[in-house]
């Protein structure tokens, strides 16, 4: 009995082709494995009985912090070992107390030139953080006080407000740095993304509590004015001064302030 002969059309051919091509460079982009890997090397056997060329594996960088790969990995702040986290302590001497923070409840100092505090709690505060991925933190708030615009490099931050009223404002990234505020009341919630400039502002004459926490174990904060005005050593006069469109003058003697504050 004669075999069916089947006949391709080009059209067919270029559509299988084509679906070839989408599943290998899908394959591809998931392995981000070395050439000599196993899966690699696989992909090329695969693609040897096709009319398709071998993808190219691309490695991928993940904005967060690493999931843990064991229960636990207290910081080990004694170890000379550098790493990009901390190195974790031998688990057989952690004890309860590497899992407790103490002192939240107590009233940070408002005195000052903002009129606010921040009380963070990261795994510099709470060693048990370590490769969990988040942390908090209390800001106490004067009347009128505010948390000036900052930047989390590293963390979104979802904020609740426990006592007063808050306005709260974050800036879109360039180009259309769009203000998005809102005024929060007792028991509401409002989220700040990753690494956007925000703020709040007390607007009571009484005190004013929240309550945030971060997707990192150890965010980063940049006080904008802080780091444009009162870098180590400063940023040269004349450039901040073209970026702000004002005179050397001024932004002189706005660093001048910031001086006296470090």
């Amino acid at each position: 009995m004669n075999s069916p002969v089947f006949s391709v059309s080009p059209e067919s051919k270029f559509r299988e082709r084509s679906s070839s091509r989408l599943f290998f460079s899908e394959v591809g982009l998931c392995c981000y494995h070395s050439r000599s890997s196993n899966a690699y090397q696989l992909l090329l056997r695969l693609t040897s009985i096709t009319d398709v060329q071998p993808p190219t594996c691309t490695s991928f960088a993940f904005a967060s912090d690493p999931s843990p790969l064991q229960d636990f990995c207290v910081a080990d702040p004694e170890s000379p070992v550098l790493v990009n986290g901390v190195v974790c302590k031998d688990p057989k001497v952690v004890q309860a107390d590497d899992f407790l923070f103490r002192g939240l409840h107590l009233m940070g100092n408002t005195s000052n030139n903002v009129g606010s505090n921040v009380t963070l709690v990261n795994v510099e505060k709470l060693r048990g953080l370590n490769t969990f991925g988040i942390s908090m933190a209390r800001i106490d708030f004067a009347p009128m006080g505010i948390n000036p615009p900052h930047t989390h490099p590293r963390a979104t931050e979802i904020l609740t407000v426990i006592e007063g009223t808050i306005l709260v404002g974050f800036v879109t990234s360039n180009t259309e740095n769009r203000l998005i505020t809102k005024v929060l009341e007792k028991g509401d919630v409002f989220v700040f993304p990753e690494g956007l400039i925000h703020f709040q502002k007390n607007l009571g004459n009484g005190y004013a509590l929240a309550l945030a926490a971060l997707s990192s174990q150890n965010p980063g904060v940049i006080t904008i004015a802080n780091a444009v005005f009162g870098s180590n050593p400063n940023i040269a006069a004349d450039i901040l001064a073209k970026a702000f469109q004002t005179d050397i003058s001024v932004v002189s003697q706005i660093q001048s302030k910031f001086k006296t504050l470090m």
